[in-house]
């Protein structure tokens, strides 16, 4: 049973969860303003899912994002100003402005990078835990992916391999609902995703996704697992995106099946809900509003170092391109 968390760790679930909700909030802002090339998939409402995972890992494991990643690079500790530069299109953002919001990484921390292929990324991260088991370390990699994902052939691919050679990843289902417009519930004749994982003969939970302590006790198991060899784990964190698909979309197409299911899930705010409960159960409100005034403080710097900063020189368009 997961050991339950301490002071420390209820403090830094909280200071990772709203720094993830005022970096999302600030990204938004930069898209209506059009001081941002391109969409942004905001990670508004996921919070506790991307917190949770990455407070149970190491800082030597690997992590594979989707394109709704700002979430986990901010809950894996990246640098806000360099990844609101790398938003903007900016020379001094992580990937020096040429991956923009979709393909944010950062591979000092294990980040594999973004990726806006659906289910894209789910080999990277199986590669990577092959690479582990090949090197014989105790790292693990986790997947981070959409529900839609799972009806593509490199999720039950690449779950089939690591199965197969007990590879320490575990594969974490964002379940928000929706593929962009397709209500997942449409679509599949599953009602939970992670009961998937039977046919792959490895363990499949389900999570309720805005509980972030409910999330980090079922990683810690998943990741205790993977280091000890027995293989891979599927997790399902129920959980909603606040906004559409993107910052562009409406996303009125959510009013089809509940005309209320957006208020509902709203109520929820993981990152409120999370806020009254360590007040609630000890931590005094003078170290929350403490905490959120370094957050408000962090993120107006990072807003400002990437206004402030240059774009990429043109003659730059082809550096950067192949690893040599």
């Amino acid at each position: 049973m997961a050991k339950k968390p301490t002071k420390k760790l209820y403090t830094d679930f909280y200071r990772t969860m709203f720094k993830m909700r005022r970096f999302e909030e600030e990204v938004f802002e930069f898209y209506k303003k059009g001081l941002m090339p391109g969409l942004a998939h905001l990670y508004l409402g996921e919070e506790a899912v991307a917190t949770g995972c990455c407070a149970a890992i190491a800082a030597d494991d690997y992590i594979g994002s989707s394109h709704r990643g700002h979430g986990h690079l901010v809950a894996r500790g990246a640098d806000t100003a360099k990844m609101m530069a790398e938003i903007l299109g900016k020379e001094t953002g992580y990937s020096h402005g040429k991956g923009g919001s979709m393909h944010i990484m950062a591979l000092d921390l294990g980040i594999l990078g973004a990726n806006g292929i659906v289910g894209g990324e789910i080999p990277i991260a199986t590669g990577a835990a092959y690479s582990a088991l090949y090197r014989g370390t105790k790292q693990v990699a986790v997947s981070f992916f959409g529900d839609s994902a799972t009806n593509e052939g490199t999720f039950h691919e690449s779950v089939n391999m690591a199965a197969a050679w007990n590879l320490p990843c575990i594969y974490v289902i964002e379940n928000n609902l929706y593929g962009i417009s397709v209500d997942i519930r449409d679509v599949t004749n599953t009602e939970n995703l992670a009961d998937r994982a039977k046919g792959y003969g490895i363990p499949g939970v389900v999570v309720d996704g805005m509980d972030v302590e409910a999330v980090y006790a079922v990683m810690e198991e998943a990741v205790a697992r993977a280091r000890a060899g027995k293989g891979p784990t599927i997790i399902e964190a129920k959980t909603y995106r606040w906004q559409g698909h993107h910052v562009g979309d409406p996303g009125d197409y959510r009013l089809r099946r509940d005309t209320k299911e957006k208020e509902k899930w709203m109520k929820r705010d993981p990152v409120a809900a999370f806020r009254a409960k360590a007040i609630k159960d000890g931590i005094p409100e003078s170290e929350i509003l403490k905490i959120e005034n370094e957050i408000e403080t962090e993120i107006r710097a990072a807003v400002k170092f990437a206004v402030d900063s240059p774009y990429p020189d043109p003659s730059e368009a082809f550096d950067d391109i192949f690893c040599e």
